[in-house]
């Protein structure tokens, strides 16, 4: 049978290089639809997690991975023979950006140097890496070729951009719709067939190029739409006038608006990360892209903004930051997930500490984070502790946290996620919403 044949009848191999939050859960899903999968990871510690049936993604259960690592559905491995043992080969590997905003393509470099050591022909290789358009024929295929086969001609290559929402409870893998692109159509026609395995929805465009850059939009306008909300928030503080009832408003209107919402910053993999992207191929094309500089320099700012109302609200008690408890809620990057990549609840920490601040945090869901200076560790959220703080700052609004806790034993809080507004209807507390 050819390839096609075999996806159709699901006999086919697939591997996936990178086994973080995009490939396992990709991983499993394929596993799980009756596909033998092999999961390409270098780390140890994950290998051995994984070998164990256990997991280290809150979004894929240790009870989904354990029966398909007992029965070899899913075989995780830093053995990469299992490439060329594959007929598919999807590439899941990080994409982050080095100094503040430059893109670092090492990951995928590296992972196609070694996907080209083992490439053998009738294969077909996919990148799901978020990258700038032209990354997949530009550079990912130049580096395949390497082995001596080439593209279109003994092997398939595809992109098809990720759409992992980490802690999101409606939409996964098989419900969110995918979009693929090959570099040719018969590359195009084989990836539709290999996610309509696990896709309800598979949406065929007509070059990576295009795929590539849908990616980067629909994050971009994400971007864009929040630093609004956040602009929106300053401008209303000045005014007097509460943010979060104006949008609740607005939002009222069942056409023409999307509600976004203001906050502490920006954080995760995609949104502080994927402009960058863009912006970096914008230059490179001799175009400007002023809404997009302009939404980083306002969400860069807003943790600046946060230690500077936690500043103020103390200076208007008497109290200097210098030497203040401030006790911090939530270290995630959103809301009840364990994800701090890029988290704005740790640039107001690092900011804290830089203007003498005695800073502690809680996070049912973060134990314990490095913030390059040394570890800290989640405090319990008893009376005593919001009792002993200066002043008690909400960046991320997990569910499992006791507000009430909050409102009673707090005597500053600011709240820059709209947490307590509802809640403290006594007007006991000074609630600050940022």
């Amino acid at each position: 049978m050819n390839l096609s044949d075999r996806i159709a009848a699901r006999d086919v191999r697939i591997t996936v290089v990178g086994l973080g939050y995009v490939g396992l859960p990709l991983a499993v899903e394929f596993a799980q639809a009756g596909v033998r999968v092999s999961g390409y990871e270098i780390d140890p510690l994950k290998l051995e997690i994984l070998r164990q049936g256990e997991s280290y993604i809150g979004d894929v259960p240790s009870d989904r991975i354990r029966p398909l690592v007992e029965s070899g559905s899913f075989t995780p491995t830093r053995d990469p023979g299992c490439i060329s043992q594959s007929d598919v080969v999807i590439i899941c590997v990080p994409t982050p950006c080095v100094n503040g905003h430059e893109p670092d393509l090492s990951f995928v470099q590296c992972a196609g140097r070694t996907v080209s050591e083992n490439l053998r022909a009738g294969q077909l290789v996919i990148l799901e890496s978020t990258s700038f358009p032209g990354t997949t024929e530009e550079m990912l295929q130049p580096i395949l070729e390497k082995s001596g086969l080439k593209a279109g001609q003994d092997f398939h290559l595809a992109f098809s951009p990720e759409r992992i929402d980490p802690g999101n409870p409606t939409y996964g893998i098989r419900n969110t719709p995918k979009v693929v692109a090959g570099t040719l159509p018969d590359a195009t026609a084989l990836a539709e067939q290999v996610y309509r395995i696990v896709a309800e929805e598979v949406r065929c465009v007509s070059s990576p190029r295009v795929a590539e850059m849908s990616k980067l939009y629909e994050n971009t306008f994400r971007h864009v739409n929040i630093a609004f909300a956040n602009e929106m928030a300053l401008l209303c503080e000045e005014m007097g006038i509460p943010i979060w009832e104006v949008i609740e408003a607005a939002s009222t209107k069942p056409f023409g608006f999307m509600p976004f919402h203001p906050g502490p910053g920006v954080g995760g993999h995609c949104i502080p990360v994927d402009p960058q992207y863009l912006l970096y191929k914008a230059r490179q094309c001799g175009c400007d892209l002023k809404f997009v500089e302009l939404a980083n320099e306002i969400n860069e700012k807003m943790p600046v903004r946060v230690v500077e109302k936690v500043k103020d609200a103390l200076h208007e008690r008497g109290k200097s930051l210098d030497g203040a408890k401030v006790l911090v809620l939530g270290v995630a990057y959103k809301k009840d997930i364990d994800d701090v990549r890029e988290s704005p609840a740790i640039k107001v920490i690092a900011r804290l500490l830089k203007a003498g601040a005695r800073v502690r945090y809680h996070d049912p869901l973060v134990g314990s984070f490095d913030n390059g200076v040394g570890r800290f560790e989640s405090v319990d959220l008893t009376p005593a502790a919001l009792r002993e703080s200066d002043c008690v700052v909400i960046c991320t609004d997990h569910t499992d946290v006791n507000y009430d806790r909050v409102i009673a034993h707090g005597s500053l809080v600011i709240d820059t996620r709209d947490t307590l507004r509802r809640r403290a209807s006594d007007g006991k507390r000074t609630l600050l919403d940022v």
